[in-house]
């Protein structure tokens, strides 16, 4: 953090030579992990989590993130019994699809200390309470602190219905370090590998914005590269986009998606029908790459 104007700001890199400033007014909790640097401080947005710098989520904005990252794969999965979080240290996506159907969730991550400053400090996600029924796998939802990568290994014969990756941003710059490797198209493939019939693999995918959107880009050439039905969702309330991807080719998805939208158990607060068709076209130097 530096010091400006007699207050503390967390400077978040947004793109080459640009950073966006972020007001800190109470730090909560700040410390090194083993994987990373960590804020939870309240900000104009609430009380908020940064990890080495980036924000991963706000009191404000996290549940149109949230939202954004799981309903599509709700309406697009065959069924939603068994999903498999990866990431994600706030534990809100277990617990959407938990109220979505599921009754195992398997979270992973490998990150135990950041998972439990998020429960003792966040007001959404896991309670430190919840965190331990987690822990013990006494409920739907089980958290293993290992990493994503090979925890694939260990998957039920009967498959995951839902996979879901949500990590920080890839970084451009470390193609070759831990944190890409979940990123990249053997990865995507390996979560495929894990997926029972009419699963959905979901990521998330990068920002949208065109001087933002090389990750975006890779996103969807890996997914369209893996998978026959690929579907976008860049939400229209946040700077986030994601991306969803089934083995069985679908003619229409975004209709599968409206026709499930009625009788699903999970009723989003921030998604409605007309989210789902004006927000599932990708943007269009997405779509038209060279």
């Amino acid at each position: 953090m530096i010091e400006l104007d007699g207050h503390r700001w967390i400077k978040e890199p947004m793109g080459a030579d640009l950073q966006r400033l972020w007001r800190v007014d109470e730090v909560l909790w700040e410390g090194d992990t083993p994987y990373q640097h960590v804020v939870i401080g309240k900000t104009g947005q609430g009380v908020s989590l940064f990890c080495d710098d980036d924000r991963q989520s706000t009191e404000f904005s996290q549940l149109v993130y949230h939202e954004a990252m799981m309903v599509p794969a709700f309406l697009l999965a065959a069924q939603v019994e068994r999903v498999l979080i990866i990431g994600s240290s706030e534990g809100v996506a277990s617990q959407m699809s938990v109220t979505a159907g599921a009754t195992r969730v398997d979270h992973v991550d490998i990150d135990q200390l950041c998972v439990a400053k998020c429960a003792e400090h966040l007001p959404y996600g896991y309670t430190p309470e919840q965190l331990v029924e987690a822990e013990k796998g006494e409920g739907p939802i089980s958290l293993h602190y290992a990493d994503g990568w090979s925890f694939l290994d260990t998957a039920p014969p009967e498959g995951y219905d839902i996979v879901v990756v949500d990590l920080p941003d890839e970084r451009a710059e470390d193609t070759d370090g831990q944190h890409n490797r979940l990123y990249g198209l053997e990865f995507v493939q390996r979560c495929q590998s894990v997926l029972s019939a009419g699963g959905v693999v979901a990521f998330q995918a990068g920002c949208p914005t065109v001087w933002r959107n090389e990750t975006l880009k890779r996103a969807y050439n890996r997914f369209r590269s893996a998978f026959e039905t690929v579907v976008y969702f860049g939400s229209d309330e946040h700077e986030w986009s994601f991306i969803f991807g089934r083995v069985e080719p679908i003619d229409d998805a975004v209709n599968l998606m409206l026709d499930n939208y009625a009788t699903s158990s999970y009723r989003p607060e921030s998604i409605d029908e007309a989210s789902l068709i004006g927000s599932t076209v990708p943007p269009y130097s997405v779509r038209n790459q060279e």
